[in-house]
């Protein structure tokens, strides 16, 4: 197992695959809050389901009504477990601050820099508890858990 501290901008606990996007994204625009798709048509993982994964991704990208529909899809339980960002997004946190305010549901929000960021592969099965990210492992035949 490989442990990672960030700093939590958003503390909560939660577990999934990783979702590792190559390029920020806009939930405004970027995110259908109904389905958990990703709609952005410029997005590399466009297509691409955000339910239930630990999203990783560089930073959030543009409006701040980013925040109103992570939100909804946070109340609507299509959005990710949880975000592991590269660089600090308060447009993200935000989201996820009102949405536990509003709805009672907890979206952990970390930052972890670029170089940890990096490290993190596309569906590895990552553990948040706060700051702290751990890679739970490999199945048997040697891909993502």
């Amino acid at each position: 197992m490989r442990t990672i501290t960030g700093r939590a901008l958003v503390a909560g606990e939660a577990t999934g695959k990783a979702l590792v996007l190559d390029e920020p994204l806009s939930f405004w625009g970027g995110l259908d809050p109904a389905t958990g798709l990703l709609i952005d048509p410029h997005h590399p993982q466009r297509g691409v389901t955000v339910t239930g994964r630990v999203l990783v991704m560089p930073s959030g990208r543009g409006s701040s009504s980013s925040s109103s529909v992570l939100a909804e899809a946070i109340r609507l339980r299509t959005a990710p477990a949880a975000i592991v960002l590269a660089e600090p997004d308060q447009i993200v946190a935000l989201g996820a601050i009102v949405a536990r305010e509003l709805y009672g549901v907890a979206l952990p929000v970390v930052a972890v820099g670029p170089a940890h960021c990096a490290s993190i592969e596309d569906g590895m099965v990552l553990r948040i508890v706060g700051p702290t990210i751990t890679a739970l492992g490999r199945d048997p035949s040697g891909g993502p858990l």
